[in-house]
């Protein structure tokens, strides 16, 4: 009797095991059975799913996440604030209705690279955290399926989420007046926050010349400007082993420059954000800067023990 109980224990203990894991943060692959890459066509799809390279499934579906770091100096207020930011690229599989990371695998669900975009900074004595999640389809054929961006800071908290249907919808959430519990849509156009994924699939891909983009979330909730598509101007230079993706939003009165290795997989080194912080009589342009610290490639999902926290010290982030 107690060699049975203890059969069945095992046996539960072993299927409850499989659900956690399941549960987990694992985007170890996306789409993938075996060496194949299954790129359903989307309804939305603006242009058709081009073939997965050789050279992109053995660095993305390595089963490893590609994280970042970079020293921040981060324009708030009229000052520049010193701070750590990082980029987690990881591919995954997404749900294309749903627009959430997909637990299982099924023909239909997108492959994409996710971008985790993080920045920690202190003004004066309350700290900043802010951190914006695009899901990116690898087919390189549409507008990015979601966007999300957080902002915590010790006046209050403000959540921005845009999803990918036959419009853009977006919903809004902020303490502040008049951009409190926004909800509405806007007509499709080129999003700021996707430019990453794009540099790292293929930066030939990049949109150059006059055009309409929504400028990222973070940059729109912390200048309070309207989330809406705006004039720009965009550059792709080159200059041997490295090239630059600019834009311009003459509006604005901003430009976005970012720094990246010209060969596969196309790492981002660096990039700089200028426009007119502060308020009032007491604000000037100033240039938000990052500059690449450290690059690893690690499935840290698996990584959450107190042994691991080394780590981060290892890529500077303490």
């Amino acid at each position: 009797m107690k060699t049975h109980f203890h059969r069945l224990f095992l046996a539960f203990s072993i299927v409850f095991s499989l659900v956690l894991i399941n549960m987990s943060c694992s985007e170890v692959t996306a789409n993938t059975k075996g060496n194949k890459i299954n790129i359903p066509e989307t309804a939305d799809a603006e242009l058709p799913a081009k073939p997965i390279a050789e050279d992109f499934k053995k660095y993305w579906y390595a089963g490893d996440a590609e994280i970042t770091s970079y020293e921040l100096e981060q324009a708030r207020y009229g000052q520049i604030r010193k701070g750590k930011a990082a980029l987690i690229f990881v591919t995954e599989d997404f749900l294309p209705n749903r627009q959430v990371k997909a637990d299982n695998w099924s023909k239909s669900n997108v492959p994409v690279l996710k971008l985790n975009a993080t920045k920690n900074f202190n003004t004066g004595i309350y700290p900043y955290s802010i951190m914006s999640s695009t899901f990116y389809p690898v087919a390189n054929n549409q507008h990015a399926i979601k966007v999300t961006t957080s902002m915590q800071e010790w006046c209050g908290q403000i959540y921005t989420q845009l999803n990918n249907r036959e419009q853009f919808e977006i919903k809004a959430h902020s303490y502040f007046e008049g951009e409190e519990d926004k909800d509405f849509t806007l007509e499709k156009t080129a999003l700021e926050n996707q430019i990453w994924q794009q540099i790292r699939i293929d930066p030939k891909s990049l949109i150059v010349g006059e055009t309409k983009m929504i400028p990222s979330f973070e940059y729109t909730r912390l200048k309070h400007v309207e989330i809406k598509g705006y004039n720009a101007k965009a550059t792709l230079s080159n200059s041997g082993d490295q090239t630059i993706y600019t834009i311009e939003y003459p509006k604005l009165n901003r430009t976005l420059t970012i720094n990246f290795n010209t060969v596969f997989p196309h790492e981002i080194n660096s990039w700089e954000e200028t426009f007119k912080s502060g308020y009032g009589p007491n604000a000037k342009m100033l240039t938000t800067k990052a500059t690449k610290i450290k690059h690893i490639k690690t499935p840290y999902w698996r990584q959450n023990a107190t042994k691991f926290e080394s780590m981060r010290k290892d890529l500077g982030l303490e």
